[in-house]
């Protein structure tokens, strides 16, 4: 086999986005960081320091990507020299393929990167025994030279395919894996298996190999509706605690980005205290005073309940706050988007022009739903957002398996919880048994911390739009069904009205509301027809009240000039004795007698 160096591609960013990191499982064993942030947190910090692990998968999943992004990681950022040993491609056609992930090869490879090209020649002529002893004397040399400690076998089943039978791949296998140990490299040997051997043995003719080394690793690749799907479970690890889930992956600018989701347990900061603003007065009443700040909202509903309106009255108080914000929508364009939310006063225009407002159409977007999520967070992350919007995440359940999309969902919320970013997504709701009906295959509603539900309450003939707030963690809410009112002035809600035990919107409230006020405008007539009569009878009254007050004085005075004339009589009769008795020289009256007449 021809050994040769090999010129290699360009730049490696630093992983970041592949997933969230979380505490490492209990370990006993040191570990070697592969640079995948995502596989880290799964396996708890990386591959087996100085032990052997198995990458087995299909063609195009991925495992000759994951050594060497195993090898630059070491080499940049680990000071860990390696060796890549490609048995299938020519070492050349290797390194330029990794030059699109932009790995900065060629400033590794002089000194800290090795490639070997251990192709075997398609005109290779097999005389007598083989066996893997030239090449291992080779690495051996290659190896003491830069002090290598990671080493890559890729597509080791090629070689092993040189032997005759079982046993003598297994004797080579064996001479290997005591070799690696000896030297105590940290080792990735790379197996082909078909899609159905994936998931348990890692490849039915060299299964084998499992059983030897001290951690396992299988990637999948499989189309599922058109859409590709990929996933990476650890089968095994001596010595470590590992989450045993699959979890989704994606090949991305940076290369292998492993999906994972927020560890129970894992330390945050403190929840916010601090509200923003729906956009809606009156909604904020009803939630206490708004979402709590990196809250995830989640609003349903059926087609044309008004789900994208109360994203976008969320965005433009977002906006309005000075806050950037990214909207996602699905459905239709951006500019569709804008227009139709103009009709009914929510003007997203002008913060488009400010470029506070980021809208993005998500059906530029193709993959997975995992591509959908890893080009979301990118776009909210150039934004600099504070607020997102996605309009309606019901999509994501038709690109592809559905535990799939409802673990999107899960990273999604904590990735944006971490990122103290508050979310507002929308989902479709067809109505059939009930707002819980309409929650799959997402199940988002138990992971949103606010759930407000659209729906259409027909009374009388005619639709009308019901709000109600089901759930919202943490705060006080109201508990009523609200009548969600669309204008040219903007978006409000109507009072609570009901009757007879039933709320009522619309016509028929009107109608209602018409009837109880001219039913109070006749008892204010009727209380005024009888407050005029009563104050006619007592005007009547009062006026019989006054002819008799006259009379009475009339009598009164009468009485007073029968009294006086009376009096007087007696005064001039007294006068008149008087007069007399002098004239007759009569005596005066004994004092306490009474004088009789003469």
């Amino acid at each position: 086999m021809a050994i040769r160096r090999v010129q290699a591609g360009q730049g490696l960013p630093r992983p970041g986005r592949a997933g969230h990191p979380c505490p490492p499982p209990a370990s006993s064993i040191a570990k070697a960081p592969t640079g995948i942030l995502g596989f880290d947190g799964l396996s708890g910090g990386g591959l087996p320091l100085g032990r052997t692990t198995l990458l087995a998968g299909g063609p195009g999943s991925g495992k000759t990507l994951f050594g060497l992004q195993f090898l630059a990681h070491g080499a940049r950022d680990e000071h860990a020299t390696g060796i890549f040993v490609a048995f299938e491609e020519s070492a050349r056609r290797v390194v330029a393929n990794a030059a699109s992930f932009g790995w900065g090869l060629p400033k590794l490879q002089d000194r800290q990167l090795f490639f070997i090209d251990a192709q075997p020649s398609p005109e290779l002529v097999q005389s007598g025994d083989f066996d893997i002893g030239g090449l291992l004397a080779a690495l051996e040399a290659q190896m003491r030279t830069m002090k290598a400690r990671r080493i890559v076998f890729d597509a080791l089943d090629v070689m092993l395919t040189l032997l005759p039978d079982e046993a003598a791949r297994r004797r080579e296998i064996h001479r290997l894996h005591t070799w690696l140990l000896a030297h105590e490299l940290t080792a990735i040997v790379t197996l082909q298996s078909g899609a159905a051997e994936t998931e348990s043995t890692g490849g039915q003719a060299f299964g084998f190999v499992q059983f030897m080394v001290d951690c396992v690793v299988i990637l999948g690749h499989r189309m599922l509706r058109g859409v590709s799907q990929r996933s990476l479970r650890i089968l095994k690890y001596r010595g470590s605690g590992f989450d045993e889930n699959a979890a989704p992956f994606r090949i991305g600018a940076a290369g292998l980005e492993v999906a994972i989701a927020r560890a129970p347990g894992r330390t945050s900061e403190p929840a916010s205290g601090e509200r923003v603003s729906s956009g809606v007065a009156r909604l904020d009443t009803m939630l206490g005073g708004g979402y709590y700040r990196g809250a995830s909202v989640l609003i349903t509903g059926s087609p044309g309940t008004a789900k994208t309106t109360l994203g976008g009255a969320f965005a433009e108080a977002a906006c309005a706050r000075g806050e950037r914000t990214l909207f996602v929508t699905f459905d239709s364009a951006p500019a569709e988007v804008v227009r139709n939310l103009a009709s009914v006063g929510i003007r997203l225009d002008r913060h488009l022009k400010r470029m506070t407002l980021r809208m993005v159409s998500a059906r530029a977007i193709s993959g997975s739903e995992q591509t959908y999520l890893e080009r979301i967070t990118t776009l909210a992350v150039e934004q600099g957002a504070r607020c997102l919007v996605i309009d309606p995440m019901s999509t994501w359940s038709r690109s592809g398996l559905e535990p799939g999309v409802y673990g999107v969902a899960e990273r999604l919320t904590d990735w944006a919880k971490a990122a103290g970013i508050t979310l507002v997504c929308t989902r479709l709701f067809d109505g059939s048994t009930g707002p819980l009906a309409g929650d799959a295959p997402l199940h988002i509603s138990t992971l949103a911390d606010t759930w407000i539900h659209l729906e259409y309450l027909v009374q009388a003939g005619e639709r009308n739009r019901g709000l109600s707030v089901i759930k919202s963690r943490g705060t006080a809410h109201s508990n009523q069904v609200r009548e969600l009112v669309l204008s040219d002035a903007g978006v409000t809600l109507a009072d609570a009205y009901t009757a007879g035990g039933e709320v009522l919107m619309g016509t028929l409230r009107w109608e209602k509301e018409r009837a109880e006020q001219s039913a109070i405008e006749a008892a204010e007539i009727s209380l005024a027809r009888q407050r005029l009569r009563l104050d006619t009878e007592a005007a009547e009254l009062d006026r019989q009240m006054l002819s008799l007050q006259v009379l009475i004085d009339a009598k009164r005075a009468e009485m007073a000039l029968l009294a006086r004339a009376a009096h007087s009589g007696e005064e001039k009769l007294s006068q008149g004795r008087s007069r007399i008795r002098e004239l007759r020289a009569a005596d005066t009256p004994t004092t306490g007698r009474k004088a009789r007449a003469p």
